[in-house]
């Protein structure tokens, strides 16, 4: 008599599937929980900034009637050309920050004969409020540099004569050209 008999196999044939159903089930369930777990356990996600940063000021500086060249020279290099619109430039830039949602802004120009026509986008920050939502407030703690009266009464004071170097050690010369060796003669 056979030990797997064929109650055996049909049982097998009926749980094993069961089985792995219930554990391609808890891959979700533990991809879920993990993400989760993911987000407060993550120790260093680094900052993304991706594209041209274009500032309130240089669109400001931005006129109709500029050349490719003069546009380049204050916005940058644009993040997008395409071969199907040569007429137009496009600049976007994107910052990433954890826990922070991601801010986007674009910004295009469009040409007509090589010179600036016209250009739309967003509202874009000045130079200082992009510093400050990048920037992180580091409190430093400067130390005093002066010492008080009690922490000098805790050293003597020098005497006169120590703290002037005698004269001949003023007027040695210095032999050889080079300097006298650290450690004594023997």
């Amino acid at each position: 008599m056979s030990v797997f008999s064929k109650t055996h196999a049909r049982a097998l044939c009926r749980v094993v599937p069961a089985v792995l159903a219930a554990g391609l089930c808890a891959c979700g369930s533990l991809d879920r929980a993990t993400q989760g777990m993911a987000d407060v356990l993550t120790l260093y996600r680094p900052e993304t900034v991706q594209g041209n940063f274009v500032s309130k000021e240089q669109v400001a500086a931005l006129q109709p009637g500029m050349t490719r060249l003069q546009v380049r020279d204050t916005l940058g290099t644009p993040l997008l050309t395409s071969v199907f619109h040569g007429d137009r430039w496009d600049y976007v830039f994107t910052l990433k920050r954890r826990g922070v949602e991601a801010q986007s802004y674009r910004l295009t120009a469009f040409f007509k004969d090589d010179v600036l026509e016209r250009f739309e986008g967003d509202e874009m920050p000045s130079e200082s409020e992009f510093v400050q939502r990048i920037g992180r407030e580091r409190k430093i703690k400067v130390p005093t540099l002066e010492a008080t009266e009690d922490q000098l009464a805790k050293f003597p004071p020098a005497s006169e004569d120590a703290a002037q170097p005698s004269a001949d050690a003023l007027a040695a010369p210095v032999r050889g050209g080079s300097y006298p060796p650290l450690e004594p003669a023997r």
